[in-house]
């Protein structure tokens, strides 16, 4: 099975990206999974279901000791065989 997670953690700061968020990308970065885009206001990847399940626990262990309030996900199943408009 193959997952896509996006995720966002908080409190923003525009000006500079702050620790929390920089430890979670640096988690999605090196789970070894596919797809992998982070950007200021959310975060999106793709991967086997172990590795992004392994990799949700990390990110929200680590981010909320680096000083998240928030972490926002949201985890879905991917499916080659359905279209786009059916995710």
């Amino acid at each position: 099975m193959r997952l896509r997670v996006e995720f966002t953690t908080e409190p923003f700061d525009l000006d500079e990206a702050p620790a929390h968020a920089l430890v979670a990308r640096e988690v999605i970065e090196t789970a070894g999974l596919d797809a992998v885009d982070v950007g200021p206001f959310g975060n999106t990847a793709e991967g086997g279901a172990d590795r992004v399940l392994t990799a949700v626990d990390a990110l929200l262990r680590k981010s909320l000791q680096a000083g998240a309030t928030r972490v926002s996900l949201q985890v879905n199943v991917v499916d080659d065989e359905i279209g786009e408009e059916g995710r």
